[in-house]
């Protein structure tokens, strides 16, 4: 069966999406075995996955990836069907988050475009030597159940028909037919299909469905060794064989191995007409009752943003639409009612759009859990991860940022923070550290704490290392402590003398301060010695929507969200300090902050350039502030995001752009590139 390039293409997002979504099942799955010491409840779960990589690899001709996942499977099956008496769990996770990484460095080389050629042999090698290994503790095989791999059957080998069904609602009936054929050729030849098509094909799909998938083939195995190997697929339900040598046939028909529904559906002979009863794809539910219909479909992303960005198109229309200068004046109570309920329906939307792309932060936050344990390993301390808030949701294309920095904030507690057993008892400190990850919402932010109960941060060591390095920019007495911590954000600062493995570097911290910024949001540090510290990031709730301020500079109007901006005021001349060099800055109540001409940054045309004709609005970003002079300030609203286009290159301090009711273009702030730029 051969795969055209088209095909391919259409199958590669829902390979790597399936294949993520099962990994970090697996690897929830194996943590958990490994809290209890028992994996005996989790043999089916991790078979039926691994069997699934496998055929989706075939699939997709990632051969590496495809004999790894066989190769765990076959392992699971020996603990699956001999149930030995004697497993060695942690060795058994052990080998398969092995293989999990393997194939996670492989699909990310497959979304990179990079080649996908991997060598796994050692670990399969070592995969097949425990499986001897349990082979040779347990008793001899009986001969009947003996299955011998036919690559080349002789002419004279008996015909086969076999009808296989799948279980109702196990999804992707396409990838697991292609799975279970690439399987079964080891052991048959001639190998026919009815339907002759399925991959990526509805009708053959639908026929797979209702009829289930019929195969004829040529095989030396014995009817009973067929069954067990067409059996082995863990989402087949029934298989219906039937021996067609000669002129007489005789038929084995197999229990189903899992009866979710009580009835199971029947093969339709070849000369029965063409309709077919369709039988609704059922869910597994908790409760173990069937018949719902599915209820979640996968939708791919960038149709979510298209969906977005035609809601914001929307919500503009109807905003230049209804505020039409031409308009003002007019006798139009009706239109007027029908516009406030165009505006309620268009709100509505723009809500219900934006609930579709928000996502829980579960999954990010079940990943620590596996850097927690192999870092604990690897350090030789006890720690322990305690989640919190694990259901507080987020915008999805937020989610892309914060998972590098909550790994890097995760390390760096369990690196620099948490003490060894041996200083932790000098302390009269539990031996086992704790880490606590929680999420909380705050307004139109999330707050996203990462606490530890360990030594807290060396604030005279921080201070000593940022005067050696030439980052005081004042006295250091006048240094609050989140100012001295803040060192510990800059690129390359460590103050760890020598570079291992975790740290070292400096360069950890400045990924979590580069990305949380990418995303308008802040880092704030607290730390109390031998209590412990806690990193704070304040991200926003979605990148596509914001509430703003509008100003005027001449002609031009520029947004500044709303929750960077501290306050607004109008100042006297003589307030205005200018140094040496020219910078210009303001005092407020006994804090010192940069002046920052809007026109002068983007030589934009005003006749307002004296500091007491405009306006000056203070705005912060991670604990440093910047006073902006601006011409006027315009009003507040809720403003749809846009990226520049391309063929404009990124300016400086401006990270998007927005369609005004009006129908003119405002240019969104950047305010952290702009307190960056100044302070730098």
């Amino acid at each position: 069966m051969m795969i055209d390039d088209s095909q391919r293409d259409s199958m590669f997002e829902l390979f790597i999406f399936e294949t993520r979504q099962l990994l970090e099942e697996l690897e929830q799955e194996l943590l958990q075995c490994e809290k209890t010491n028992q994996i005996e409840g989790s043999i089916d779960a991790v078979f039926r996955i691994m069997h699934t990589i496998k055929g989706s690899a075939a699939l997709m001709q990632y051969r590496n990836i495809s004999e790894l996942a066989h190769a765990v499977e076959d392992l699971f099956f020996i603990l699956r069907e001999d149930k030995p008496q004697q497993l060695n769990t942690p060795q058994i996770i052990d080998l398969v988050l092995g293989a999990v990484d393997f194939i996670k460095d492989q699909i990310a080389c497959a979304e990179s475009k990079q080649a996908v050629d991997g060598d796994a042999s050692s670990l399969i090698a070592t995969l097949h030597q425990y499986v001897a290994q349990l082979k040779a503790g347990d008793e001899p095989v009986k001969e009947q159940n003996v299955m011998k791999e036919t690559d080349n059957p002789g002419p004279e080998a008996p015909g086969y028909e076999a009808v296989i069904h799948f279980e109702p609602g196990c999804g992707f009936e396409d990838v697991q037919s292609f799975a279970l054929i690439n399987d079964f050729k080891q052991y048959a030849t001639a190998i026919r299909t009815v339907p002759e098509s399925f991959i990526d094909d509805e009708d053959g799909i639908h026929l797979i469905k209702s009829q289930g998938l019929k195969l004829t083939f040529q095989s030396d195995l014995d009817m009973e060794q067929l069954k067990t190997v067409l059996e082995k697929n863990a989402f087949v339900k029934e298989v219906v064989l039937t021996c067609i040598e000669d002129e007489g046939k005789q038929t084995v028909k197999s229990k189903p191995i899992i009866d979710l529904d009580g009835e199971i559906p029947q093969p339709v002979a070849e000369k029965e007409t063409k309709e077919t009863r369709v039988s609704e794809p059922k869910t597994k539910q908790s409760n173990g009752e069937a018949g719902v219909k599915q209820s979640l479909i996968s939708v791919n992303v960038n149709k979510l943003d298209l969906l977005l960005d035609l809601v914001g198109e929307l919500v503009i229309s109807e905003a230049m639409v209804t505020r039409h200068p031409e308009l003002d004046g007019l006798p139009l109570d009706n239109f007027y009612k029908a516009a406030r309920q165009l505006r309620k329906i268009t709100h509505e939307l723009q809500d219900l759009v934006m609930s579709i792309r928000m996502v829980p932060l579960a999954a990010t936050f079940q990943k620590m859990h596996r850097i927690v344990r192999d870092m604990s390993r690897k350090l030789g301390k006890e720690v322990r991860l305690n989640v919190v808030g694990e259901e507080t949701e987020v915008d999805k294309n937020i989610i892309e940022h914060i998972s590098d920095p909550l790994m890097h904030l995760i390390r760096n507690a369990m690196d620099h923070g948490i003490e060894t057993a041996e200083e932790r008892r000098s302390k009269n400190k539990p031996e086992y550290g704790t880490v606590t990850l929680e999420a909380k919402n705050a307004g139109s932010d999330v707050l996203i704490e990462i606490r530890d109960d360990g030594r807290g941060l060396n604030r005279e060591r921080i201070l000593e290392k940022a005067k050696r390095l030439g980052l005081l920019t004042k006295d250091e007495s006048e240094l609050s402590d989140r100012d001295v911590f803040g060192f510990i954000l800059l690129p390359g600062f460590s103050t760890k003398e020598e570079v291992t493995e975790f740290s070292g570097r400096g360069v950890g911290m400045d990924v979590v301060v580069k990305e949380i910024n990418e995303i308008g949001g802040a880092v704030l540090i607290d730390s109390t010695p031998d209590v412990g510290t806690v990193f704070t990031l304040k991200i926003p709730l979605t990148l596509a929507i914001i509430d703003g301020i509008t100003v005027r500079v001449g002609k031009s109007q520029y947004s500044i969200p709303t929750t960077s901006i501290r306050e607004s005021f109008q100042m006297k001349a003589e307030d205005l300090i200018t140094d040496p060099d020219g910078n210009e800055m303001i005092m407020i109540r006994g804090e010192c902050y940069p002046v920052l001409r809007l026109h002068q940054l983007f030589n934009v045309h005003t006749e307002v350039t004296r500091i007491d004709q405009g306006v000056v609005t203070m705005v912060e970003s991670n604990g440093k502030g910047l006073c902006l002079f601006v011409d006027e300030l315009l009003g507040e609203q809720q403003v749809v995001v846009k990226a520049l286009p391309k063929y404009i290159k990124k300016v400086k301090g401006i990270a998007g752009c927005t369609l005004l009711g009006d129908g003119s273009i405002s240019l969104i702030l950047d305010i952290p590139g702009l307190i960056q730029m100044m302070t730098a």
